[in-house]
C-alpha cells in the first residue's frame, strides 16, 4: 500500500490537501467568449469556418445513414462546437472530434450506437453495397478505442451538462400558430433549423429565439412575410428580444451568403435573395441601434469552455501531442498514434494527476451551490494575522562603570 501524501504547504501557502476546483456548466456561450476561445486556440476565422462546417456535415451525413433522430444531431453538433472551443484544431482531426461528439450524443439521447457502428457507417457511405464491410471488421478496432478515449474530453469540455435544446418542436408549433404554408414556409423553416447548427447560434441563443428566427427568415425568403414576427410582437412572452432574434437572423444569413453550398436551404435559392434580406435587416438594426452581438462585455481573459469557471479553475492548456489523429482519408479509419489511455487529460488541460498538484476538478450545474461552497471553503483557507503594538521603554543606561 502506497504511503499517504503528507499534509504540507501547497503552492498557495495552504496547509492540507487541495480544496479542489469547481467548474460550473454554462449552457450559453456568447460571441465575445467565442472569439476569446478562438484566439486562445490560435485558429483563424477562415480555418475555423472550414473545420466547423466539415465536422457538422460529417455528423449530419452519418446520422442520416444510421437513421438517428434530429435531437441526436442537435446534441452532437453542440458538443462538437464546445469541444473545439477548448481544444485546438491541430490537436485532433475534425473526424475524430465529430465521431466522438456523435458517439456521446447517442448515449445522451438514448439512441445507442457503438463506436464501431458509427465508423462503419461513415466508411460504407461511399462504397457500393458489394464492397461494404461490417462493424466487426478489425480495421475499426483502433479508431474505435480512440473515440472512446475522446468521449471523456467531450464531456469535460461541456462541463457534464446534459441540458440540450431542440428548436424543431417549437418551430412547428409556431408555424401552425401563424398559419403559414406547411409545404413551403414550414418545410423551409425546418431545414433552416438544421442549418442553424452549422453556426454557433445554438450555444448562444434560447430555443424560442432560434425557432422564431427560422420561421421569420423562411417567410422573408419565400415572400410570405409574417408581420407579427417581424414587428417583434410576442417576444416577451417567449422570454426573448428583438436584438437576440436579429443576431440569429444575421448569423443564418452569414452562413447562406458565405457558405451557401454547405447548407440545405442555401442551394435552393439565389445568393441575391439572401443579400437583399440582409440589407433590409441591417437597415432595421441600424434604425433601432441593435448591436450585432448581444450580451457583450469588456472582459479580456482566457476562459474555460467559453466562460469563466469559479473556485479557481485553471485555464485550458494544450492537450498532449500524442493524441489520436484522423487518417488522411476520412472514410478509411487507420491506426492512431497512441492508445486511448494516453488521450485523456485532466479537465484543466494538465497532464498532472488530479488531486496531487493541480487539485481535483468537480463539475456542477447550480452556480449558487458552487458559490456557497466556495465561500464555506474560503473561510478555512483564509490566513488571519493579528498585529500588536507594544511600547518598549528604552533600556536604562547600564551601570556606569
Amino acid at each position: 500500500m502506497a504511503p499517504a501524501q503528507p499534509l504540507g504547504s501547497t503552492e498557495n501557502g495552504h496547509i492540507g490537501p487541495h480544496p479542489s476546483y469547481i467548474q460550473v456548466a454554462k449552457p450559453y456561450v456568447f460571441e465575445q467568449k467565442l472569439q476569446e476561445c478562438m484566439i486562445a486556440t490560435g485558429v483563424t476565422e477562415a480555418k475555423e469556418d472550414n473545420i466547423r462546417l466539415q465536422g457538422i456535415a460529417w455528423i449530419d451525413s452519418v446520422r442520416k445513414t444510421l437513421q438517428l433522430p434530429v435531437r441526436t444531431y442537435n446534441t452532437a453538433a453542440v458538443y462538437y462546437h464546445k469541444f473545439r472551443l477548448v481544444h485546438a484544431d491541430n490537436e485532433y482531426g475534425y473526424i475524430d472530434a465529430a465521431a466522438a461528439a456523435l458517439f456521446t450524443a447517442c448515449k445522451i439521447e438514448d439512441t445507442l450506437k457503438k463506436s464501431k457502428e458509427i465508423l462503419c457507417a461513415a466508411y460504407n457511405s461511399k462504397l457500393t453495397p458489394a464492397e461494404q464491410v461490417s462493424p466487426d471488421d478489425p480495421m475499426f478496432e483502433s479508431p474505435s478505442k480512440s473515440i472512446i478515449g475522446l468521449e471523456r474530453l467531450m464531456l469535460e469540455a461541456s462541463g457534464f451538462d446534459f441540458r440540450n435544446r431542440y428548436p424543431q418542436k417549437l418551430l412547428l408549433k409556431l408555424a401552425k400558430y401563424y398559419d403559414v404554408d406547411r409545404e413551403t414556409v414550414g418545410k423551409t423553416a425546418y431545414n433552416m433549423s438544421l442549418d442553424l447548427y452549422r453556426t454557433f447560434a445554438p450555444i448562444k441563443q434560447t430555443t424560442p429565439t432560434m425557432a422564431i428566427a427560422c420561421v421569420e427568415l423562411s417567410g422573408r425568403l419565400l415572400e410570405q412575410n409574417i408581420e407579427e414576427l417581424e414587428a417583434g410582437n410576442g417576444h416577451k412572452q417567449w422570454r426573448t428580444s428583438r436584438p437576440e432574434v436579429m443576431e440569429t437572423l444575421l448569423d443564418l444569413l452569414d452562413l447562406y451568403t458565405h457558405h451557401r453550398a454547405s447548407t440545405i436551404v442555401g442551394q435552393d435559392h439565389a445568393i441575391e435573395t439572401f443579400i437583399a434580406i440582409r440589407i433590409t435587416l441591417n437597415q432595421e438594426a441600424s434604425a433601432n441601434k441593435y448591436p450585432r452581438h448581444t450580451n457583450s462585455t469588456s472582459i479580456k481573459k482566457p476562459l474555460t469552455n467559453g466562460v469563466k469557471a469559479t473556485n479557481g479553475t485553471k485555464d485550458i492548456k494544450a492537450t498532449p501531442k500524442n493524441s489520436p489523429i484522423s487518417p488522411r482519408d476520412p472514410t478509411a479509419p487507420q491506426r492512431s498514434r497512441s492508445p486511448p489511455s494516453t488521450v485523456a487529460s485532466t479537465a484543466t488541460g494538465s497532464k498532472s494527476r488530479a488531486g496531487l498538484k493541480d487539485g481535483t476538478v468537480r463539475f456542477m450545474l447550480d452556480p449558487e451551490r458552487a458559490r456557497d461552497e466556495k465561500g464555506a471553503v474560503a473561510a478555512y483557507l483564509t490566513v488571519e494575522e493579528e498585529e500588536y503594538e507594544v511600547e518598549v521603554e528604552k533600556e536604562k543606561e547600564r551601570r556606569r562603570g
